[in-house]
């Protein structure tokens, strides 16, 4: 008896610990379930980086509006001045994230950036830009020498006196020596009169010479107003081509001197290259920032570096943003100052 009731036990206990089948429901429950929860850990880390993002860019904005003062940029061969410029902050504002569709109906804030010193489209080199209150330093700038490198071709004239333009023009060369260059470079140093060339900045009737004539209108020429050259001297000549290192004044034109050397030498000549590698205290070397560094962090590090450059009454001080982190930015074209030529324009942004 006792030994059936052992059996009936022991049965029991087996039956009682025995696995329950898993069916096909329980199965698809249990992976609906781990599907939501890794779908919700997603969701989640998704909230959390957009977040993360969003904040971030939110201080980027706020670096980019508290940004003031003066740097440089290497301006290459091919876009204009202000083409370059629009470039650069489109960069800057895409880099911040502004302005973003949600941010249109909170109040905005001016992003002020513009140059000082226009280069020409085929000419490469320093370019000053001033942003936020820099912007105001710009005049400054203009009153400062700038120095270049010029590549010149005897024996070719052109309508724009470079390359670009239509050769009008050609004579013959082959007499001319070294010595001929560097005996009459002392003709174009320190205050001299200089004619400014047809394409160029200067305006009649409040439109650019240039304008007026790409549109086939005759233009006359302005007469021959000072100019300043500093010093000049020539670097290397093989003919045709010779190169000069002129350090000059605000409103001095590199075309028309190349030009003028030509015709003093019983020949002509053309710009064929011109790279400017001064401006004011940058150069091209040390302080002229690539493409691949205009960046907001990298722009930051420039301004204060380049502070140091500009005498104590030129100082600016660090400015701070005067709203909160979520501002718009909104760009103006506002011209400040058109003067001598198209290498003292003054354009902001």
């Amino acid at each position: 008896m006792a030994a059936a009731e052992a059996a009936v036990q022991s049965s029991s206990l087996k039956t009682d610990t025995a696995p329950v089948p898993e069916t096909a429901g329980t199965a698809a429950a249990m992976a609906t379930t781990s599907s939501a929860m890794a779908a919700a850990a997603v969701v989640a880390a998704a909230a959390r980086t957009g977040s993360e993002a969003r904040v971030s860019q939110a201080a980027l904005a706020a670096k980019l509006l508290s940004l003031s003062g003066v740097f440089a940029v290497h301006k290459p061969k091919g876009p204009t001045s202000a083409e370059l410029l629009n470039r650069l902050k489109e960069k800057l504002l895409a880099e911040a994230g502004m302005p973003s569709p949600e941010w249109t109906k909170r109040k905005k804030q001016t992003l002020k950036i513009g140059h000082g010193g226009t280069l020409d489209s085929a000419a490469r080199g320093v370019l000053v830009v001033g942003i936020g209150r820099g912007t105001k330093m710009l005049t400054s700038m203009l009153s400062g020498s700038k120095r270049y490198i010029a590549i010149g071709e005897l024996g070719k004239a052109t309508d724009t006196l470079d390359s670009t333009g239509k050769v009008t023009e050609e004579k013959p060369y082959d007499k001319i020596t070294r010595e001929d260059i560097e005996g009459i470079l002392q003709k174009f140093t320190g205050n001299i009169m200089q004619v400014p060339p047809l394409y160029s900045a200067l305006k009649k009737d409040g439109q650019r010479l240039s304008t007026l004539m790409k549109r086939g209108e005759v233009v006359e020429a302005k007469p021959a107003r000072p100019v300043t050259v500093y010093s000049i001297s020539l670097q290397n000549f093989q003919p045709p081509f010779f190169t000069l290192d002129v350090e000059c004044g605000g409103g001095f034109y590199i075309r028309s001197l190349v030009s003028d050397i030509g015709k003093e030498l019983s020949s002509c000549a053309n710009v064929l290259e011109l790279t400017r590698t001064k401006q004011g205290p940058f150069t091209l070397e040390e302080h002229a920032l690539p493409e691949d560094k205009w960046t907001i962090d990298d722009i930051a590090q420039s301004l204060e570096h380049c502070s140091s450059l500009f005498p104590a009454e030129l100082a600016l001080k660090k400015s701070k943003p005067e709203e909160s982190n979520e501002q718009v930015l909104s760009c103006e074209y506002i011209t400040l100052n058109e003067t001598k030529g198209d290498d003292d324009v003054i354009k902001t942004f």
